[in-house]
């Protein structure tokens, strides 16, 4: 049977964590599902959670006013879901649509929160995986920005 300390420690984004971490993240987790074609959350929401993607497809959008979504990223199997939770004001900036039925462990923010500022350890090796999310996504973003605008071309 597959307990939730065993799933976070063998996601992706927590590889290599020391056990003792793991044990921590585990009394923030639940495990979470959403059917095809719903919003997992929106931008202006509260954003106290995280997601660990066990399986399905998520559509990370942007509106613009009198205009379709304009979807930035697809997010699937093994990548995470979400880091607004980390700083104030806690507020999504994105909608997240699950394409198809989503499986995922959420993590509660607060509570994460309140563990990293309770041990340091942590909230650093948190702070850090997090940080290579926003950089590959910010990057991604570069990369959609140029093709949109065809840089280079006549």
């Amino acid at each position: 049977m597959e307990t939730l300390e065993h799933i976070i420690a063998e996601h992706p984004f927590f590889a290599g964590l020391e056990s003792y971490y793991t044990n921590l993240l585990t009394g923030c987790a639940t495990n979470v599902r959403f059917d095809g074609g719903t919003y997992i959350f929106k931008e202006g929401e509260e954003a106290n959670e995280f997601y660990l993607i066990r399986a399905g497809r998520v559509a990370l959008e942007i509106f613009a006013p009198q205009r379709k979504p304009i979807m930035l990223a697809t997010l699937g199997e093994g990548e995470i879901l979400g880091w607004s939770w980390l700083l104030p004001p806690y507020q999504w900036k994105l909608h997240a649509h699950a394409l198809e039925p989503v499986r995922a462990i959420a993590l509660d923010g607060k509570c994460l929160r309140a563990k990293c500022e309770q041990n340091h350890d942590l909230g650093y090796e948190v702070l850090k995986r997090f940080a290579r999310i926003v950089e590959q996504r910010l990057e991604a973003t570069r990369l959609q920005l140029l093709d949109v605008y065809a840089v280079g071309r006549s």
